[in-house]
C-alpha cells in the first residue's frame, strides 16, 4: 500500500485567478460577492469567478489551464483525471446552446475537460452534489494506495450558470447579502464559482492525505444528520489511524444554514471534546458546490504556506459556543475537512503535514 501526498494545488475563485492574486486579495479583506440576475426583479449574490475575454467555453478552457499550470509540469498527460462538479455544463447550454432540456450522458463534460487539457489518461466523472470533489479525492486517493497509478489529478469545476443560483433561490436556501458561516444573523448559503486543481502522487511530499471517509444518510435530502456528521468524522479518523485529540484544526462545512451550521457543531461536539480550533472558507469565496472539496483543500494550503488567514468580520451565533480561528494554530499537523451536500452526502479527509 503506496502512502498519497498533495503535489500540487491550483485555484482560480473569486479572490484571484490563481493562487497569489487570491490570497493578495484575501490580505486585502477580501471580494464582495456580485449580484446575478436569474430572472426580472429577481437577483441572488454570488462569488463569481474572474471576468475575461471570450464565450463560456473559451473563458473555461483558459481557466482550467491556468489552474492546471499551477499543479506543476505534468510532460505526459496520461495519470488519471477526475472531474468533480454538481453544475457540470449547465452554463454552456444556458449561454450556447440555450437548450435545457435534460438529457445526454454525464461523461461528456469531463470529455470536454479533457480535450482543453489534452489529457490522454483514463477519465472519470465524479457528481455528487457538494461532496463531489472530496469524493473524488478519496477515489483518487485509493488508486494510488492500492498501486493502481502513480500520481493523478482532480480538478473541482463549478462555472457560472442562472440554472442552479435559481434553484437554489427557489428552495428559499440563499442569503439575500452575504454569506456568515456560524454567523448570529446567517440567512443561508452564498453560491460561489471555482476551478480547483489537485495533484496527487505516490511519491512524498509536505502534505500527506492521510486518509478519509464517505458517508450517505438520505434522511434530509438537503440538510444533515449529526448522525452522519460524527460517522463521517470517525471514519476518516479510524483510516487515519488517529484518535479526536490528535486533529489540531478542522475545516468546518458551516455554509450559513441557520439550522444545518447548528447541527454540524452539535455534532462536531460529540466527536471531539475539547473543539480544536475551527476555519471556515465560505466566508470568502462562497459555497462552490462540487468544486467545493478542491477548492477549500487548495486556499486552506495555500493560507498555510503563504501566511495569510481568513478573517471571520461578523459576529458569531453565541448560542453554538463556537469560535471561528483568527489565525493558523501554533502546533498544526492534522487537519480534518469536511464537506456535507445535498442527497444525505458527507465526506471527511485528513490532511497530514509531513513539515510539522
Amino acid at each position: 500500500m503506496s502512502d498519497v501526498y498533495l503535489a500540487g494545488v491550483g485555484l482560480a475563485c473569486v479572490l484571484g485567478h490563481d493562487m497569489p492574486s487570491t490570497l493578495d486579495a484575501l490580505r486585502r479583506g477580501g471580494v464582495p460577492p456580485t449580484p446575478v440576475v436569474v430572472a426580472e426583479g429577481v437577483h441572488w449574490p454570488v462569488y463569481t469567478l474572474p471576468a475575461q475575454e471570450g464565450n463560456w467555453t473559451q473563458r473555461l478552457r483558459n481557466t482550467l489551464r491556468s489552474v492546471v499550470a499551477q499543479t506543476g509540469e505534468w510532460g505526459a498527460r496520461t495519470a488519471p483525471l477526475f472531474v468533480a462538479s454538481s453544475s457540470l455544463d449547465i452554463g454552456f447550454m444556458e449561454h450556447t446552446v440555450q437548450d435545457l432540456r435534460l438529457g445526454g450522458d454525464l461523461q461528456d463534460f469531463a470529455g470536454v475537460v479533457a480535450a482543453a487539457l489534452d489529457w490522454q489518461g483514463p477519465v472519470f466523472t465524479v457528481s455528487t452534489a457538494c461532496t463531489s470533489a472530496l469524493n473524488a479525492v478519496l477515489a483518487a486517493s485509493d488508486l494510488i494506495r492500492g498501486g493502481e497509478a502513480d500520481e493523478a489529478l482532480v480538478i473541482g469545476v463549478e462555472a457560472d450558470n442562472r440554472f442552479t443560483v435559481a434553484g437554489f433561490g427557489a428552495m428559499q436556501l440563499l442569503a439575500p447579502d452575504s454569506a456568515q458561516p456560524f454567523g448570529a444573523g446567517r440567512k443561508g448559503l452564498v453560491l460561489g464559482e471555482a476551478v480547483a486543481a489537485l495533484r496527487l502522487r505516490a511519491k512524498p511530499a509536505r502534505w500527506q492525505l492521510a486518509g478519509g471517509a464517505n458517508v450517505v444518510d438520505g434522511r434530509n435530502p438537503s440538510g444533515t444528520e449529526a448522525s452522519a456528521v460524527h460517522a463521517m468524522c470517525r471514519g476518516a479518523l479510524a483510516q487515519s489511524g488517529l484518535r479526536p485529540e490528535d486533529i489540531d484544526l478542522i475545516k468546518v462545512q458551516a455554509a450559513g444554514s441557520p439550522i444545518n451550521d447548528a447541527i454540524e457543531v452539535e455534532a462536531l461536539k460529540q466527536v471531539f471534546d475539547p473543539l480544536p480550533p475551527l476555519v471556515s472558507l465560505k466566508a470568502a469565496i462562497g459555497h462552490t458546490l462540487g468544486a467545493a472539496g478542491a477548492a477549500e483543500l487548495a486556499l486552506l494550503v495555500g493560507c498555510i504556506e503563504g501566511g495569510v488567514w481568513p478573517v471571520t468580520g461578523y459576529a458569531l451565533d453565541e448560542t453554538l459556543g463556537i469560535e471561528l480561528s483568527e489565525q493558523p494554530p501554533q502546533a498544526l499537523r492534522n487537519i480534518l475537512l469536511n464537506v456535507v451536500g445535498f442527497g444525505g452526502g458527507h465526506a471527511s479527509l485528513v490532511l497530514r503535514d509531513c513539515h510539522a
